[in-house]
């Protein structure tokens, strides 16, 4: 993907249906993780079906600045030579870009004894706590002074019982990296179990890791001596495949996303069950019907549903701003509740201005009445997710619709322009 400086935009216009076929890239918060981790093995490894996106190419710029190598070898395969790791300090200019940053913790403690690692980036998307590492890090043996960056060193890890006070993924990650080379065994509990999470717990073992408790919140590993290379594929975008599953249903298109896994797909159609969205789901692929009248399925008594997200396997939180969005199409009343994040929700102001109703309870809380008409605004994507929540609602918008900080977008959704173009969406990306 070329990278360039200039100020772009997304002029789209509303209110068309698609038709067709249309591929999950590779799950980026897998991917991510899986770089850092291939800093653990003795050999170069290959990872296919990578997503190119800005977040991908700014942890392969952090993965060279430690010394290693990793370079682009196909459209969607990278390999990674950790042989000439000789940095232990993560360059900040780049950890500023993305909040991923702080996952060659693990790996630079595991392999180098040591890691300097300053404040990661990322979306700004309310509180997102370092402790959980910290913790973790400090149970198998990592002394830490934190300045303006976190110091971190150690005589040498071991084994250790750490219980996570949050089930957080990044955490859930650094804690497995340091632990696959550590001697003796380490129990992780609460650990986080998203797909991307047993996507990395995979690969370790594939590359000769031993880890035990894999989809569940115990992880149970036993260090071993050394990881080799190999050859890993990174799992289907599970979030890709929810947001385009929403697309679908408020733009009245026929749908079908290949490259699914249907167990990653449970609490993702149960919630948009809940909104009145039907689908056909096949070993691999899932076609969302056209012409569906959207109806929200109150609670028992008629009471008024809601929408929560949680750890996994509760509803996803990346896929909360897309829930709300597909609200706004649905006959009925539903509440859309974000735990997660405090500021997740705060881009429904952007909604409201295109004709949405919506009530902001409180920074978790939304009610959302619909089905209201949207017409075309000017807008701007605040973070990945809120980004492709504002793109679903201006494809099923009256008018015309100009999307820019489209930089955004693309940090987490590879080509989407161009994709959504092979399916029938009416899409420029232009210079502002």
């Amino acid at each position: 993907m070329s990278v360039t400086t200039a100020p772009q935009v997304l002029v789209i216009e509303g209110g068309n249906p698609l038709h067709g076929r249309i591929r999950a890239s590779g799950n980026k918060n897998g991917a991510l993780p899986i770089l850092a981790a291939c800093l653990l093995a003795d050999d170069p490894v290959t990872l296919s079906n990578v997503p190119r996106i800005r977040d991908v190419e700014t942890m392969l710029e952090l993965i060279c600045a430690t010394g290693a190598s990793a370079e682009w070898t196909g459209t969607n395969e990278v390999r990674v030579d950790s042989r000439g790791l000789s940095s232990y300090e993560v360059d900040a200019v780049l950890a500023e870009r993305i909040r991923a940053s702080f996952l060659l913790a693990g790996p630079l403690l595991a392999r180098l004894g040591r890691a300097s690692v300053p404040p990661p980036g990322g979306d700004v998307i309310g509180r997102r706590r370092l402790d959980p590492h910290i913790h973790a890090l400090e149970r198998l043996g990592t002394r830490i002074e934190i300045d303006s960056r976190y110091e971190m060193t150690t005589d040498g890890l071991r084994g250790a019982e750490i219980f996570l006070d949050e089930a957080s993924v990044m955490a859930t990650e650094n804690a497995v990296m340091a632990a696959v080379l550590t001697p003796g065994e380490t129990a992780i509990g609460n650990a986080a179990c998203e797909p991307h999470v047993q996507d990395l717990c995979r690969f370790l073992v594939s590359l000769g890791a031993e880890i035990e408790g894999i989809e569940s919140n115990v992880l149970r590993i036993r260090g071993v001596d050394r990881l080799n290379g190999g050859e890993w594929a990174i799992a289907p975008e599970h979030i890709e495949v929810g947001s385009f599953i929403g697309l679908a249903a408020v733009t009245n298109s026929d749908l079908t996303i290949e490259a699914v896994k249907p167990h990653d797909m449970i609490s993702i159609l149960t919630a948009f069950a809940r909104l009145g969205i039907e689908v056909e789901l096949g070993d691999d692929w899932l076609r969302v019907p056209p012409h569906q009248e959207l109806v929200i399925q109150n609670d028992l008594g008629d009471q008024v549903p809601k929408i929560e997200d949680g750890p996994w396997p509760s509803f996803p939180a990346d896929l909360t701003s897309i829930a709300v969005a597909v609200a706004t199409q649905a006959w009925g009343t539903i509440l859309i509740f974000e735990k997660m994040f405090e500021n997740r929700l705060f881009f429904v102001d952007k909604l409201v201005s295109m004709g949405a109703r919506i009530i902001v309870c409180d920074p978790h809380r939304v009610v959302v009445s619909g089905p209201s008409r949207l017409y075309g605004q000017r807008l701007t994507s605040p973070d990945i997710r809120a980004g492709m929540a504002i793109l679903i609602a201006a494809l099923c918008a009256n008018g015309r619709s100009v999307i820019g900080n489209v930089a955004e977008i693309d940090r987490g959704y590879e080509r989407i322009d161009d994709r959504l173009r092979g399916v029938g969406a009416q899409i420029e990306r232009v210079e502002a």
